[in-house]
């Protein structure tokens, strides 16, 4: 049964996998550890080469504006980095309880989901068709989110929420990148791209500097291991951050995310959302960023309830037992007291009509049919005798075990037995009848 509800606010009661710091003011993905390597592997290389600017400014008349630059690009590269890893990509708010479906079922039974046996609800279309730009496209229902997704958006297996134009989960920035973060986790990119090249051309301008005096591009190399080093590391890491640029520059300009590009291949049909070159960089880069969906500092009222799982009925496997029966009953007043309305299908039905008919049959037969399971145990010894029509069982020992899904008696079995007690019946009249 619930509790009383708590005020509590709401980033402590985020059923998200996310990461809060600052009371809720930061919220990074779970993997935000993966952030710390992205910032030593940036600003690593950035303070070397700002260290051996400083130290040649004397010597070279470049030394100054290269510190200069190289400082500039990798605070901004930094900054970028932080604000698309603890601002809020965008998430959409989830729904305490299912929407209520918006189209009529025409079937004479409606199929039904048993949430832990308890709470029954129709069941939802899983896709629905909007209008978007006058294009019918279609969004799914999320089964974690208890909603109908928003265009473009999609469920973040990693974060655990249903993400505003949803481009990918990014494990270097350990955060989602979407709507309200795309435009940072560009700048970051593109940033760390101009950087790499930025280093990559004064270190082999300080080699050959070197070079003149030692005569030898080889021994000037040999001298000089931190310009080596710096030559190496940025043309790799130029073709990581490169490539992402270059892709996503292609992206921005057809307005697409990743997760559809790889998904739906707007190239062999129409994209609904593509408005030109000039009006999807408009959209990108100069548009408003939405607020966020969610106040995360705001306190919410937060009820215990029991956890909620999908069972889905099975009607072929026979009457439901007593306990069963009671568990429906006690289910429906958890439900009341929850606030949860049972539809009026569930309220109307009766089981004491089928347990009654059960017992009907049992006394005019003696036998249950074959799909529906019974167990009985008849422990104590009883006699069988007749009186009439009707059968009294006293005097012999009997036990009878009825396993589920096996029939009790077979018809020859039953004529059987009836020819056998109208014997007996026979014989105790003869012998009664002989008594003096």
């Amino acid at each position: 049964m619930a509790q009383d509800a708590k005020p509590r606010r709401l980033y402590k009661v985020w059923k998200g996998s996310n990461i809060f710091f600052c009371q809720g003011r930061l919220i990074f993905g779970p993997d935000v550890a993966s952030l710390s390597l992205s910032t030593l592997l940036i600003a690593g290389p950035a303070i070397a080469f700002c260290t051996r600017a400083r130290s040649k400014i004397e010597d070279h008349p470049y030394a100054l504006p290269a510190l200069i630059g190289g400082l500039i690009l990798a605070v901004l590269d930094l900054i970028f980095l932080f604000i698309t890893s603890a601002r809020d990509p965008g998430i959409v708010p989830r729904n305490s309880k299912p929407p209520e479906s918006d189209e009529a079922c025409d079937v004479t039974t409606p199929s039904m989901e048993w949430v832990n046996g308890r709470t029954p609800h129709m069941k939802l279309p899983r896709t629905k068709d909007v209008i978007v730009n006058g294009h019918a496209v279609k969004v799914k229902y999320c089964d974690t989110c208890l909603l109908f997704r928003p265009p473009r958006a999609s469920h973040c297996s990693v974060c655990n929420n249903c993400i505003q134009r949803f481009d990918h989960h990014c494990p270097w920035v350990g955060q989602c990148i979407g709507i309200r973060n795309y435009r940072f986790f560009f700048m970051f990119v593109s940033t760390s791209t101009v950087l790499c090249i930025y280093v990559f051309a004064f270190s082999w301008i300080d080699l050959l500097q070197l070079k003149r005096a030692k005569k030898s591009i080889w021994k000037a190399m040999s001298n000089d291991y931190l310009s080596d080093f710096l030559i190496i590391y940025c043309f790799i890491a130029v073709w990581f951050v490169g490539g992402l640029t270059v892709f996503h520059s292609y992206l921005i300009c057809t307005n697409q995310t990743t997760y559809e590009n790889f998904r739906y291949r707007y190239d062999k049909k129409l994209n609904p959302y593509n408005r030109g070159v000039m009006g999807n960089l408009m959209e990108v880069f100069f548009s408003k960023i939405p607020p966020s969906m969610n106040n995360f500092r705001a306190f919410v009222e937060v009820e215990e309830q029991a956890a909620v799982g999908v069972v889905t009925p099975n009607f072929g496997e026979g009457i439901m037992s007593s306990k069963e029966k009671l568990d429906i009953e006690m289910g429906m007043k958890l439900a009341e007291d929850g606030g949860i309305t049972l539809p009026e299908i569930l309220r109307d039905l009766e089981y004491d009509d089928s347990d009654d008919d059960l017992k009907i049959k049992e006394e005019d037969g003696g036998c249950v049919d074959s799909m529906f399971p019974a167990e009985q145990d008849m422990k104590e010894p009883t006699e069988t005798t007749i009186d009439g029509d009707q059968v009294t069982c006293s005097g012999q020992s009997l036990a009878i075990r009825q396993k589920a899904g096996e029939s009790v008696y077979s018809s020859s079995a039953l004529e059987h037995d009836n020819i056998a007690t109208e014997k007996k019946d026979d014989m105790s009249g003869s012998n009664q009848s002989a008594a003096p």
